[in-house]
């Protein structure tokens, strides 16, 4: 099964520390770990921070055939956590993964890939966003194309969403991104199971992943709802859980899984990740065979 990603890579830095980030990369560092084959498409700086994520992503087995290596610098994210580790982001601008291009190397990993993934963020530059709209189209009519909202600062639009939902089979958004995503669109429903159900009817989703931080999660479908109270854990840095739940989530649905099983798997991965310090630790056995 191969798992390609098309999007950000880059350093989350927490004070004087740095950690791998970016929620392409997040993505795929715990789709490797549920057994996918994972290739990023991505970009980084010829800097000394881009030559360190390369030997990490190297020395994980995410793929990087696909990782450009330009004259902008490196990805850099400050993250300030408050009490309860949740995180604010200052993302700066003018990164390497800002300006991927299209090239015949990554459309063919594209129309070879099962499952796709992407998001809004790294759409913020025109030239980043027509490269994933390029390389969308590439992809087979079998893939499943998973958009995960994720709305940061001021950097998306009605345009780019609407956009990316058109081109998605699968859809994850926050409860703090549905209100945005409804304004857009006129989502009609007073309940917030009616609202998925009627932006399901609008696109050509075949699932719907809403999430609530600790309080879990609802995933609905055309003819099933499966709503998860979230999973008890003591929250020390929620950056990346979302990333975890929706690579959980893909690999549920990969195997097959029920939606309850999905629900569920997801829930304790994304708990799992928030209790440790940083986006991308090795997830234990019993986490992992929590399915």
């Amino acid at each position: 099964m191969l798992v390609v990603s098309i999007g950000e890579v880059l350093w989350d830095i927490f004070g004087d520390e740095k950690r791998l980030g970016g929620a392409s990369a997040n993505f795929l560092w715990h789709s490797r770990q549920f057994g996918a084959d994972v290739e990023l498409i991505s970009a980084v700086g010829d800097d000394d921070n881009g030559r360190e994520i390369i030997d990490i992503l190297h020395g994980n087995c995410i793929g990087t055939d696909c990782v450009e290596i330009l004259d902008f610098p490196t990805g850099i994210v400050n993250v300030v956590l408050d009490d309860s580790g949740k995180p604010t982001y200052d993302i700066v601008e003018g990164s390497a993964w800002d300006n991927i291009s299209v090239d015949a190397d990554n459309k063919n990993l594209v129309a070879k890939a099962d499952v796709i993934h992407f998001g809004s963020l790294a759409q913020r530059n025109h030239v980043t966003a027509y490269s994933i709209k390029q390389l969308l189209n590439s992809a087979s009519k079998e893939c499943i194309i998973v958009f995960d909202i994720n709305l940061r600062q001021s950097y998306y639009n009605k345009e780019i969403i609407q956009d990316s939902l058109e081109l998605a089979t699968i859809l994850k958004l926050s409860d703090e991104e549905l209100p945005v995503v409804s304004d857009y669109f006129s989502i009609l429903g007073e309940t917030v199971s009616e609202q998925l159900q009627n932006l399901l009817g609008m696109f050509n989703f075949h699932l719907i992943a809403y999430t609530c931080g600790p309080n879990g999660s609802m995933l609905v479908t055309d003819s099933e709802i499966d709503i998860h109270p979230g999973c008890p854990g003591n929250a020390v840095n929620s950056v990346g859980a979302g990333d975890s739940f929706l690579a959980a989530l893909t690999a549920g649905i990969i195997r097959g899984d029920s939606l309850a099983e999905i629900n569920d798997f997801a829930n304790r991965v994304a708990t799992f990740v928030c209790s440790q310090d940083g986006a991308t630790p090795v997830l234990p056995d019993d986490v992992l065979s929590s399915t």
